[in-house]
């Protein structure tokens, strides 16, 4: 299931994004989740604004994740092609796995799909992995922004008909 994460869910969520680190680290992407990014504090900040989400089972917290509904200020501007749409949209930030190859940030990704119709996100160049999670999911590659660090970020969306929701 997946739910809105609580305080007492830090520890466990802290673990989950080192070991994403470690596991982009050994498997080509060593540049992108940098210098303990996230943050205790970015995470603490997410939990506050509402927009971090674990996947639960009952093994325990499998994933987490950033999503809301509203404007991403790094989308504003887009490079080397265009949005599908200029509607609503949702976002999705920071996923990470517990483990890799059960098709758990693809669950997690659908949800996010589920809850507004339009979605938005982005990876780093060598994240082949969530280039392909994007892929299999329907979203369509549609050109580069740049985060605030200064780096660039390929660009995906996907859309439907159906307008966007409220979480």
């Amino acid at each position: 299931m997946i739910r809105k994460a609580e305080i007492r869910d830090l520890e466990e969520i802290l673990q989950i994004y080192e070991a994403a680190r470690n596991f982009m680290a050994a498997n080509g992407n060593p540049g992108q989740w940098v210098n303990g990014y996230p943050t205790r504090a970015l995470v603490e900040e997410d939990l506050k604004k509402g927009q971090l989400y674990v996947y639960e089972t009952e093994e325990g917290i499998e994933a987490a994740f950033v999503f809301f509904i509203g404007e991403e200020p790094n989308y504003c501007e887009i490079r080397e092609g265009s949005w599908l749409n200029d509607k609503a949209y949702g976002v999705l930030h920071r996923i990470a796995a517990a483990k890799q190859g059960k098709g758990i940030a693809s669950i997690c990704v659908n949800w996010c799909f589920r809850n507004c119709g339009n979605m938005r996100g982005d990876t780093h160049q060598n994240n082949k992995s969530m280039q392909r999670i994007f892929e299999k999911n329907g979203f369509v590659k549609c050109g580069i922004i740049c985060v605030e660090d200064g780096t660039d970020r390929i660009a995906f969306q996907k859309t439907s008909e159906k307008e966007g929701l409220s979480v």
